[in-house]
């Protein structure tokens, strides 16, 4: 087919770089291949208020009470969904479906994301649970019934929303998490701490600075029946959830001389690796943003693969011809949230970027701190880098959000004077009183 873009990865990036081509003017065919069978819908609720009933529909139903709105520009879009692509080569320009389909193409998108990681455990497979997919959510959700016990090995985010989850849903839940709080790496201990306590609060019990070493069956069947620890303490477990990171789903670009260790790497334009005509989007692509400095990184925020998108059809289009090249600086701002027990975790920035951070409001040490919600700064060297709201009313999230966007304006805009329209704020210049140095942040 003459004049055609392929994206790979039926996702949220895979849709807006669809939609964003067609806004940029490409007028010509575009393919979206997908190894998922459901149209693009919303992850989030996946670890949410989808385990405790959704719909209650299932399959294609409940894929469609989540999918997003497709705009009216992607109605001619071509869809294949559940063939993934195994192989591209770029020199020939063209994609193999897993069913031998060969489609070419004049521009590629990259998006398939990630897949969960999985934990290296001795043991048993039934009843060890992933969640990543809408697929992973319904098969957990069928497990989590009142009085079932569930480990959960991992505290970041996932592992803690689906510990609320579970816990909402009348299950005994336990929390193994190799660091020394849940969600450390993301937000600090300090603020791990109040969340751990606000999660204690609720039933959940955590055991940190541990490892799960061996799963327990049941014989025969070889379903899980607990968790041992790396201390020989064990658990008892109906169920295991394993919430231990991700990986990028690279495996179809080996070959073509990609680095592919973490990810896609890109340019600021979202190009992989400079190559014209491709580009990549979303969880999977790894790139320099100057508002911190000019290491490619990948970036697991819903807010970022939106915005690497749009940066990655404006770049293809201008490749195509049917718009010019933008040579401004791509600098998104990262934010991600968290509901946890009716309590919203919010970020903007990169607080895992920091080596110190700051308390701005509330106090840590109260039992119930997130009573009157706590905001965090994180800085590196004198910048601050990102923050951290618990609790804190959405009404004053904007004051926040611009406190981390004046003060990482990319270095190239800054002079000797405050950026004009903004400002930068140091430790003791937040709100008008000197903030509360917490602690070094080790990272």
């Amino acid at each position: 087919m003459a004049g055609q873009v392929v994206i790979v990865g039926a996702g949220l990036a895979g849709l807006r770089a669809a939609e964003h081509l067609r806004a940029a003017g490409w007028d010509r065919a575009i393919t979206v291949v997908g190894a998922e069978e459901h149209l693009p819908y919303n992850r989030p609720p996946l670890s949410k208020d989808l385990l405790v009933g959704g719909t209650g529909a299932g399959g294609a139903a409940e894929a469609h009470a989540y999918a997003y709105r497709r705009s009216r520009s992607v109605a001619d879009v071509r869809w294949r969904l559940g063939t993934p692509v195994v192989r591209a080569s770029l020199r020939t320009r063209s994609v193999t479906l897993a069913d031998g389909t060969v489609l070419t193409y004049d521009g590629l998108v990259v998006a398939t994301g990630l897949r969960p990681s999985r934990a290296a455990i001795p043991g048993p497979d039934f009843g060890r649970y992933v969640l990543r997919t809408l697929d992973d959510a319904l098969r957990l959700r069928e497990r989590l019934v009142p009085g079932c016990s569930v480990v959960i090995v991992g505290g970041g985010f996932i592992g803690c929303e689906v510990a609320a989850t579970a816990r909402t849903a009348g299950c005994e839940v336990t929390v193994v998490e190799a660091g020394a709080e849940p969600m450390e790496r993301a937000i600090g201990p300090e603020l791990g701490r109040v969340l751990r306590r606000h999660h204690e609060d609720n039933g959940v019990r955590f055991v940190t600075g541990r490892v799960v070493s061996e799963l327990l069956s049941d014989g025969p069947c070889e379903r899980v029946t607990g968790a041992v620890l790396d201390d020989g303490t064990a658990i008892p477990a109906d169920l295991i959830v394993e919430s231990v990171g991700s990986r990028p789903n690279v495996e179809w670009l080996d070959g073509n001389g990609l680095d592919l260790h973490d990810g896609v790497e890109c340019d600021n334009w979202m190009r992989v690796e400079g190559l014209p005509g491709v580009v990549a989007a979303g969880d999977v692509a790894r790139f320099p943003n100057p508002r911190y400095d000019d290491v490619p990184r990948r970036v697991e925020h819903w807010s970022v693969t939106g915005d690497t998108a749009r940066r990655a059809a404006a770049t293809l289009a201008a490749h195509l011809g049917v718009r010019s090249h933008d040579d401004g600086p791509f600098t998104p701002l990262p934010s991600f949230w968290s509901d946890q027990y009716g309590v919203r975790v919010q970020s903007y920035g990169a607080p895992a970027l920091g080596d110190r951070c700051v308390l701005l409001d509330g106090g840590l040490d109260h039992p119930r701190a997130l009573t009157g919600g706590v905001a965090m700064a994180y800085y590196r060297d004198r910048q601050m880098v990102g923050v951290v709201l618990a609790g804190i009313p959405e009404s004053r999230h904007r004051h926040y959000r611009e406190l981390v966007a004046d003060a990482t304006v990319p270095p190239r805009t800054w002079t000797s004077e405050r950026p004009a329209g903004g400002r930068a704020y140091w430790p003791g210049d937040v709100g008008g009183r000197p903030p509360e140095v917490i602690r070094p942040l080790t990272v």
